[in-house]
């Protein structure tokens, strides 16, 4: 395989107060759990949020990779707010650091899904201004939808209006395997249809019920996604997160049962 496996810091992010600034402690977990690379939301970067040559010796010292960095921010107006852009453009410094780094983009779910039409084509212009700003600092870009109830691209309808509005000059597209499921969607066939604009993946299990749960444990069949990518010569991030309840309470034992399900089974000789 040419793709890798690594960890979003979600699965911390869960319990804010108790993570935000343990990044280091996560590494050393990501590295237990086999994990190759991290990929951090912003706000978890902790001690090394204005420090890249700290995250550089830590990763190197843990015979890691930053994955990607993944920017949240609300993009509700038809252009960036000044702060917006000043946090846009600080992270795009951040990541000239570390050549061949994706930032990941991703939108700040609202509280519920009215002026929808608006609401998308005002994000789209946000989203498409800072991957051409990015893009020509060298740094390359990918969206990442969700799925709470107040996301804005969250349906089959919505990925069409997300994936036809893109540039893809600039910006790729980051699927998320729970996230599709939630949204109602069949995640094999998702992938299939826009697999020429995938430039990063996120894994995490959903039961039929619509619960989030450990890799494996769940509805969405991972196996089958890892053969896909493998056999269109997939050479991007896997990453893997967890929501659930027990991540929740217990982010490091969740990753490290994580870490086992892709060693055994998806790493395995089934591929």
């Amino acid at each position: 395989m040419s793709f890798r496996f690594g960890f979003q810091t979600y699965t911390w992010q869960i319990a804010y107060d108790k993570y935000a600034d343990k990044l280091p402690h996560i590494l050393h977990i990501i590295k237990a759990a086999g994990g190759k690379g991290v990929e951090p939301e912003v706000c978890m970067m902790g001690p090394y949020v204005t420090d890249p040559a700290l995250l550089h010796a830590d990763l190197e010292q843990k015979q890691l990779q930053l994955g990607a960095i993944c920017l949240a921010l609300e993009w509700k107006h038809e252009q960036e707010t000044p702060e917006e852009q000043a946090e846009a453009d600080r992270v795009i410094a951040y990541l000239r650091h570390f050549p061949g780094t994706l930032l990941i983009l991703g939108q700040r779910p609202g509280m519920n899904r009215s002026h929808l039409a608006e609401r998308q084509a005002n994000a789209l212009l946000n989203i498409n201004a800072v991957a051409k700003r990015s893009y020509e600092q060298g740094v390359r870009c990918a969206f990442h939808p969700n799925s709470p109830a107040g996301s804005i691209f969250r349906t089959e309808k919505d990925y069409q209006i997300l994936l036809g509005g893109l540039n893809p000059a600039y910006c790729g597209y980051a699927p998320d395997t729970g996230h599709i499921a939630k949204g109602g969607m069949d995640v094999i066939q998702t992938f299939r249809k826009y697999r020429s604009f995938i430039d990063h993946v996120h894994f995490k299990d959903m039961t039929s019920e619509g619960q989030w749960c450990a890799m494996g444990q769940g509805s969405i069949d991972h196996l089958e996604i890892v053969r896909l990518l493998h056999e269109t010569n997939y050479n991007g991030w896997i990453m893997v997160e967890e929501e659930s309840i027990e991540a929740e309470a217990s982010p490091d034992q969740v990753t490290l049962a994580n870490g086992k399900y892709i060693q055994e089974i998806l790493r395995g000789d089934r591929i």
